[in-house]
């Protein structure tokens, strides 16, 4: 006999917040004694190779309003173009650089901050060299599955018209929802939920 499901409600496993703070960043959440730091709080050390920048990343809804308990993760090469992973064959990363970053929106500004390198250039499947990016996933409440999108920097422009990934892009005037703007040495990236400036994102 099938079983009525309109008595049963959501569980927590289903949903993205709090428990993606709690689970993620405790001592964001000033739960201690878990992490002696968050994990993936730091990318870089005095020795880490390439040039030091920072990203200012915001997450913004429908109405341009910035979300403010998002969580960011990040996945990058190394200065050389090398990821930090087992699966990496073309030769040894940077060990000074983790490659992978988490951090979460700033409960009041809703600004995310990444202290990294810009990353070298990595090979497209069929050899094509891709443009400088980073690998962005999302999560924040109402976004029960994570989003993944891609940063590329305003200043490769060279690289971008040579990358593979956003020629394929369908529609070129999105093309611009991917590109960090430089300030300095701060790259400034908002992602759309929605609107007109809908950031582009990708299959997980």
């Amino acid at each position: 006999m099938a079983q009525s499901l309109d008595r049963l409600k959501e569980s927590p496993s289903q949903t993205a917040g709090p428990y993606v703070h709690i689970g993620l960043t405790p001592n964001f959440c000033g739960i201690g004694g878990v992490y002696a730091s968050d994990l993936g709080s730091t990318m870089v050390n005095d020795l880490s190779k390439g040039e030091r920048i920072e990203l200012r990343i915001r997450v913004l809804d429908g109405t341009g309003t910035p979300l403010k308990d998002a969580l960011i993760e990040i996945w990058q090469a190394d200065a050389d173009g090398l990821y930090n992973s087992p699966a990496e064959l073309r030769g040894a990363a940077d060990p000074n650089f983790s490659g992978w970053g988490r951090q979460p929106t700033d409960m009041e500004t809703g600004v995310c901050l990444f202290h990294t390198i810009k990353p070298g250039r990595v090979p497209f499947r069929d050899g094509r060299l891709m443009a400088p990016h980073i690998t962005l996933w999302i999560v924040a409440r109402g976004i029960n599955i994570g989003l993944n999108t891609r940063l590329y920097f305003s200043d490769e422009e060279t690289a971008n018209a040579e990358d593979p990934i956003l020629a394929r892009i369908e529609h070129r005037l999105r093309v611009p929802t991917l590109i960090a703007e430089r300030q300095g040495d701060t790259y400034v990236f908002d992602i759309h939920l929605q609107g007109e400036k809908e950031t582009v994102f990708f299959d997980s």
